[in-house]
């Protein structure tokens, strides 16, 4: 495993803000990530983060408009923000559209061509990204959370559910809670994936909580002016599953949030005590 070259860092809340950049053996290709390391990490291992952006984000998206900064530097946590995608080795059609290809991995291993070749985001930040950031930064080993937004709570949840021996606490705002049934992950399931309806069933999250995969106590919050909610998330269909399984939930509902950072940076603060709570 090759070491990750840094890109630039930034001094930020006492800790710092660091781009890097690396040679994925999973993607087979260069991967971009940023890492915030706290003060309290210059003297000691400290639990790491592990967070997964939406559609159309980069590593960059969380680190600038989450506001996570402030709460992990006073929590004493590294945060660890992953592309959404492979971008240096491109395939046909990549770029056609917003919500698949480029910026939309949904954090899946794909099965189809070309997609199998490189789109193994599934493994990268299940696997090899917390090596890698074990392997370089101050991180405590056994102490991992992760956490995401949109395609990325639904990557985060996903990988809580099939790895809860590295994930001990998981959070997620407005996630796409049940994609086997809406048009985002019909979209990417059928190209990643191919038809098999039971193959999409292992990498959605209320399907595998059906299956009887389980989470530690779980935080999610949804806005209820989120453009999104009705067709594509479907955090009920998740709710109902959870509460038929015994899954301990807390979803909570705001009035007049919409899907962007903007709600997600007002309720930071409580996901990042969720995690500080479980992990440290």
């Amino acid at each position: 495993m090759s070491a990750p070259i840094e890109i630039s860092r930034h001094r930020c809340f006492g800790g710092e803000v660091g781009f890097y950049r690396h040679a994925s053996l999973e993607i087979g290709g260069e991967m971009r990530f940023s890492v915030f390391v706290p003060e309290a990490a210059k003297t000691s291992k400290v639990p790491a983060l592990l967070y997964l952006a939406g559609l159309t984000c980069t590593e960059e998206t969380f680190m600038i408009k989450g506001g996570a900064q402030q709460h992990a530097a006073k929590a004493g946590l590294i945060l660890v923000a992953p592309d959404t995608s492979p971008r240096d080795r491109r395939h046909p059609g990549d770029d056609a559209s917003w919500d698949f290809g480029l910026g939309a991995g949904f954090y899946l291993d794909a099965m189809q061509e070309p997609w199998r070749d490189g789109y193994r985001m599934g493994s990268y930040v299940s696997r090899e990204l917390p090596q890698l950031i074990e392997a370089n930064f101050p991180a405590n080993p056994d102490r991992w959370g992760i956490f995401g937004h949109s395609m990325g709570g639904h990557g985060a949840l996903v990988t809580a559910l099939k790895m809860p021996e590295k994930f001990h606490s998981v959070s997620a705002f407005a996630p796409i809670a049940a994609p086997s049934q809406c048009p985002w992950g019909e979209k990417a399931f059928s190209a990643y994936l191919g038809p098999d309806c039971t193959l999409w069933a292992e990498w959605d999250a209320t399907a595998l909580i059906e299956k009887g995969l389980r989470l530690p106590p779980l935080l999610i919050d949804q806005g209820l002016a989120d453009q999104f909610l009705e067709r594509q998330l479907h955090p009920h269909l998740f709710e109902a599953a959870c509460v038929k399984a015994g899954q301990p939930l807390t979803l909570r509902r705001h009035e007049g949030y919409d899907h962007g950072y903007y709600f997600i940076s007002t309720f930071m603060a409580d996901h990042i005590a969720h995690h500080a709570k479980a992990l440290i």
